[in-house]
């Protein structure tokens, strides 16, 4: 047993192994204080099969690792000369089935080694690009405690192209750490004439203790099953995975001898399975990949998640959302301009919620007026654009199961362009040059309605590049104003359909258009003051806009 922490498990569950008939040798970390080590090993004064090692200074990813398996295993070998195989376990293992299942299924199997050793060419669990380079380059440095000393050595001997070489006659092989080896195989690793040699070689390999057995065993046996008998899953960044009592039944589903990582305060499991209690089930084979889907549905979540809900392992990652929103939402640009009252219609028209413009400069236009919304969140713009994209989609999440509607302006926060015509939820609705109306209703100076009309233009132009843009998700519809002026119905229609069909119905009534004579001949001013408004489309000018009907301005009546 290989213990750094957690010494009171560790020693229940040595007392468990020596109770039924293991001989048990124990290497602690150096690192541990001497008093602990000290109180840990007297409480074992009573018990006569259990050893303790040499102890060494052991390190994730380091030769120490190693050296402390290899003075536990010459102890173990010299000490207890009955022993047929030797099992390599840590502190934080925990049996799962009767002591003489295990014993029984490995006197049905006495010359068989379980070992998983796997060439690097066949290995896809390795993570952090280094399969084969783990053997030809060297790693003097701690990959935990000297990070950047690490990779740059790595990088120099890249460049330099400098590589060991592997001793002659072995083949590299990877595997899990936590193997069972018979005592014949074991005894022929530790006392190969060529030790020292192989020794010297993995020092400088980066993991060894998941190499120089798994690759040694294939010099001195050719019974081997390439599997661990230890259960033991990793999560996609190569983690380990903790088990908790709430994993209790999946254990107990795996049919597996030992289990690790084991929570320290996982305390229903350790009082089930170190009880007499255990389920016998006899000679059932070891069965881990029972709970393959339960751990793979694990990784799909945490590195997928739910469809528009971030979370920490995701959220600095570009890329890896599962959709950027979780529900479908509607989007218009231009609608709030040209029509008075266009939220409340389309709320009635819709029955969906439907709010001003969510990204305006001074406030949050949330449905109603509220100040806060579904979720808190707050009309407050320098809380929204501390993070747009959070706020939006926070408030679709909040929501779930309540379409969403709201405005948006070239006068409003534009951060959040790229990030919508992205979005394979959102509906996105424009009408091209609409935001010159409130500017041709305004009081303004005609020089500073010049620049501001300019700076809206720009802006909206620039959207209009991004919906159009191949890599756009979003459905997007885009109109003239001139062209949606002419003949509104069938748009609104379209829109209407578009939110969904269960708020679809025919269009009888129309929003109320603003009053739009003389905008032909503001566009004209525009045009004579330097200024080229080509967004709005092909708006007469003079006295043609004067004659615009006057039942423009009115509701449109449709006869059914």
């Amino acid at each position: 047993m290989l213990v750094h922490d957690a010494l009171h498990r560790a020693a229940r569950v040595a007392r468990h192994w020596s109770k039924n008939g293991c001989p048990v040798v124990i290497h602690v970390d150096r690192r541990v204080p001497g008093k602990a080590h000290s109180d840990f090993v007297k409480s074992f004064r009573d018990l006569d099969n259990i050893r303790f090692c040499k102890r060494h200074r052991c390190e994730w990813g380091t030769w120490s690792l190693v050296a402390a398996s290899q003075s536990a295993s010459t102890m173990m070998l010299d000490a207890f000369p009955d022993v047929r195989h030797v099992y390599l376990a840590s502190g934080s293992c925990l049996p799962l089935r009767p002591v003489s299942e295990l014993r029984d299924y490995l006197e049905d199997r006495p010359m068989t080694n379980f070992i998983e050793s796997v060439t690097t060419e066949d290995v896809p669990w390795t993570v952090g690009g280094l399969d084969s380079e783990r053997f030809t380059l060297r790693f003097p440095f701690s990959w935990k405690r000297q990070r950047y000393l690490f990779d740059r050595y790595v990088r120099l001997q890249r460049a330099l192209r400098l590589k060991r070489r592997v001793p002659e006659g072995l083949v590299p092989h990877l595997g899990s750490q936590w193997w069972c080896l018979t005592r014949q195989t074991l005894s022929a690793i530790l006392h190969d004439p060529d030790r020292r040699a192989y020794d010297a070689y993995f020092r400088r390999v980066w993991i060894p203790d998941e190499s120089y057995y798994q690759t040694l065993v294939r010099l001195h046996s050719s019974n081997i099953e390439s599997r661990s008998l230890t259960l033991s899953k990793f999560d996609f960044q190569g983690k380990p995975h903790i088990f908790y009592d709430d994993h209790l039944q999946l254990l107990r589903r795996s049919n597996c001898f030992v289990a690790r990582k084991i929570w320290p305060h996982a305390n229903r499991l350790y009082e089930t399975f170190l009880s007499g209690d255990i389920d016998i089930m006899g000679t059932a084979e070891p069965e881990p990949g029972k709970i393959d889907r339960i751990f793979a549905k694990a990784v799909d979540r945490r590195t997928r998640g739910r469809a528009g809900l971030f979370m920490q392992s995701r959220f600095p990652n570009e890329g890896w959302e599962n959709g950027k929103t979780c529900a479908p939402y509607s989007v218009f640009q231009g609608f709030s301009d040209l029509f008075e009252e266009f939220e409340d219609w389309l709320g009635r028209m819709v029955g969906a919620r439907v709010h001003g413009e969510l990204f305006a400069p001074d406030r949050v236009e949330f449905a109603g007026e509220q100040t806060a919304f579904s979720g808190a969140l707050s009309n407050s713009p320098l809380l929204r654009d501390y993070n747009p994209r959070s706020f939006l989609t926070n408030l679709i999440w909040n929501t779930r199961g309540e379409h969403q509607c709201f405005q948006l302006s070239p006068r409003d926060n534009q951060k959040l362009n790229r990030f919508l015509s992205a979005d394979s939820n959102a509906q996105i609705s424009v009408i091209s040059g609409a935001w010159a109306v409130p500017l041709f209703h305004s009081s303004q100076n005609f020089t500073e309605i010049r620049k501001e009309a300019a700076r809206l233009q720009k802006i909206e132009a620039q959207f209009l590049d991004t919906l159009r843009s191949p890599h756009t998700k979003a459905r997007v519809r885009i109109w003239s104003m001139a062209d949606f002026v002419e003949s509104p119905m069938e748009p609104l229609q379209t829109v209407i359909d578009e939110i969904g069909p269960r708020y679809s119905r025919r269009l009888t009534e129309a929003p109320r258009l603003v009053d739009l004579n003389g905008f032909g001949q503001f566009l004209q001013n525009l045009k004579n003051q330097g200024m080229h408004p080509h967004l709005m489309g092909d708006f007469p000018s003079g006295d043609a806009v004067q004659d615009t009907p006057r039942d423009r301005r009115k509701p449109y009546l449709i006869k059914k």
